[in-house]
C-alpha cells in the first residue's frame, strides 16, 4: 500500500504536462477565470489554479474543445454581459484611456503591437463610409464551427505605418480554413488600427446576418472593441458620445455602427491574445495584413 501511494506521488497520473504536450493539444476552459480554449498548459493553468469549481479538459482536437467550453452557459463570474452580448474576462481600462491613446504619437511603422493596440492619428480626415459589399450566398451549416449552439468566427484589423500620412489599414475575417465567407479587405475612411479592429467585427456581424446566424462568438485580440462595445457604448450615448471626463469619442461613428449592428444577435465576445499561435487569430491576422496591401474597392 506504501509503495503505491508513494508511485503515485512520484509519478501523478492526472496533472498535465508543463511543457503543454506540443502545438497538436487544446486545453479547454469552460469554467475559470477566463474561459476559452488555449494551447498550452500553462495558459490554461493560469484560469484554473485555484479558481472555485474550475472546469477544464485536455482534447486533441480545436473543436472538441470549443464544444466543450459551449456546453454550458458560462458562469456570471468568468462571464461580463452587456445587454444581449458576452464578453470574456479582459482587463478593464476607462474609455478615456483609450481615446487618450487614439490620439498619442504616431507608434512605429509596422502593422500591429504584440498584445496591445497602436494608438490612432487625430480624427481630423472627413468621414468616408464603410464599403458594404460582400456575398450574401447561402453557406451550409457544416462549414462553420461552433460553440454550443453559436457559430465561431475570428476577427482583426491591422495598421501599417498607423497614425502617419501613409497609413494603410485592412480587415481580416476567419471563418475556418478555405471557409468561402472569409474576408480580407482595405479599411474605406481614416487609416487606424482601431477603425480596423471594429470594423473587422462588423464585416463579421454582416456576414453572421446574412447567413441567418443569430448566435455568433466573436474572438478578437482587441480589448477596446470589446470594451467599447460590452462596456461604455451606452454610457457613451447617454452623455452625447463623450468620454467619462468629456471628451469626444474619437471612434463615435463606428461604435455607432457596430451598435447598430448587434440589435438582434446574441453576440459573445471573445478576447484572444494576439500573436500568442492561436490558429484563428494567427489566420484572421494574415487576412488583414493582406487586405492593407490591396487598393480601395
Amino acid at each position: 500500500m506504501l509503495r503505491r501511494l508513494l508511485a503515485a506521488l512520484i509519478h501523478p497520473c492526472f496533472v498535465p504536462s508543463s511543457s503543454g504536450g506540443g502545438s497538436s493539444m487544446f486545453y479547454a476552459v469552460r469554467r475559470g477565470r477566463r474561459i476559452g480554449v488555449y494551447q498550452t498548459w500553462e495558459e490554461c493553468r493560469e484560469q484554473v489554479n485555484r479558481y472555485p469549481g474550475a472546469s477544464f479538459k485536455k482534447f486533441d482536437s480545436e473543436a472538441d474543445a470549443r464544444s466543450f467550453v459551449g456546453s454550458q452557459p458560462p458562469s456570471i463570474s468568468s462571464v461580463s454581459e452587456a445587454s444581449t452580448s458576452g464578453i470574456s474576462s479582459v482587463t478593464q481600462k476607462s474609455d478615456n484611456y483609450w481615446n487618450e491613446l487614439e490620439i498619442a504619437s504616431p507608434s512605429y511603422s509596422r502593422c500591429k503591437r504584440r498584445d496591445e493596440q497602436s494608438s490612432e492619428e487625430e480624427p481630423n480626415r472627413k468621414h468616408v463610409k464603410y464599403n458594404e459589399t460582400y456575398s450574401a450566398s447561402s453557406v451550409s451549416k457544416d462549414k462553420f464551427s461552433y460553440m454550443g449552439d453559436s457559430v465561431v468566427v475570428y476577427t482583426d484589423g491591422c495598421c501599417s505605418s498607423n497614425g502617419r500620412h501613409k497609413a494603410r489599414a485592412g480587415v481580416g475575417v476567419y471563418w475556418g480554413p478555405d471557409h468561402p465567407l472569409n474576408t480580407s479587405d482595405r479599411l474605406s475612411g481614416r487609416q487606424t488600427n482601431q477603425r480596423a479592429e471594429i470594423h473587422a467585427a462588423c464585416k463579421a456581424i454582416e456576414q453572421a446576418k446574412s447567413q441567418n446566424i443569430k448566435k455568433l462568438v466573436i474572438y478578437t485580440d482587441s480589448k477596446f472593441t470589446i470594451n467599447g462595445i460590452t462596456s461604455w457604448v451606452d454610457n457613451w450615448k447617454s452623455n452625447g458620445w463623450r468620454t467619462s471626463t468629456g471628451k469626444d469619442v474619437i471612434n463615435k461613428e463606428d461604435f455607432e455602427r457596430l451598435d447598430k449592428l448587434s440589435e438582434g444577435m446574441q453576440i459573445q465576445w471573445m478576447h484572444v491574445p494576439g500573436h500568442a499561435g492561436f490558429r484563428g487569430n494567427e489566420a484572421a491576422d494574415r487576412l488583414a495584413r493582406e487586405g492593407a496591401g490591396k487598393h480601395y474597392s
